[in-house]
């Protein structure tokens, strides 16, 4: 059974966009800042959901492709294309991670009023990641939590990606 959100922690703005052709939302206190991509730079070996990884401000930090860690297929890179930079707790630091989204959209006030719980999908269906179901009129957006969209073996791979990387030139992916 689906647990009730914890409804007065989610009074507040959140950021909306697209991946995949959802639409997703977090809680903008959780986003460090938005930037446009111009390029990305693979990294050999890398998990799929891993695109690359970004410089920014002489750092290296690695990109997940919001679309491809949800399971439907990696994204498009378009003039659209956002990375939502959010930090992850990793052992007892935080760690920078690029979220790659399709396109930002908006900030937007949500009441608790409107939140419903994440859909219980079974055993073999892994919801943790989903803070609550917010109804706008009649549709829903998915509220993420972003602590809980990497494991904390993803975060330690991520980690490990952006430390392969720092100091080395690697080939960047043009946006389209």
């Amino acid at each position: 059974m689906a647990q009730q959100p914890d409804t007065d922690v989610y009074n507040g703005q959140f950021l909306t966009f697209l991946s995949g052709n959802e639409l997703f939302a977090v809680d903008i206190l959780r986003v460090n800042e938005i930037i446009e991509i111009d390029a990305l730079t693979r990294v050999p070996k890398a998990p799929e959901f891993i695109r690359g990884v970004i410089n920014l401000r002489g750092g290296v930090v690695p990109v997940v492709d919001l679309t491809a860690k949800l399971g439907s297929g990696l994204s498009d890179l378009t003039r659209r294309s956002c990375v939502v930079l959010v930090a992850v707790p990793h052992g007892e630091q935080k760690q920078t991670i690029g979220l790659l989204v399709d396109e930002v959209r908006e900030i937007i006030d949500i009441d608790s009023a409107d939140l419903r719980p994440p859909p219980d999908l079974g055993d073999h269906a892994d919801t943790g990641f989903i803070q609550a179901m917010a109804q706008v009129g009649q549709m829903f957006i998915i509220l993420l939590e972003v602590s809980e969209i990497l494991t904390h073996h993803e975060i330690k791979q991520a980690s490990v990606v952006a430390e392969h990387v720092s100091g080395e030139e690697g080939q960047a992916e043009p946006i389209q």
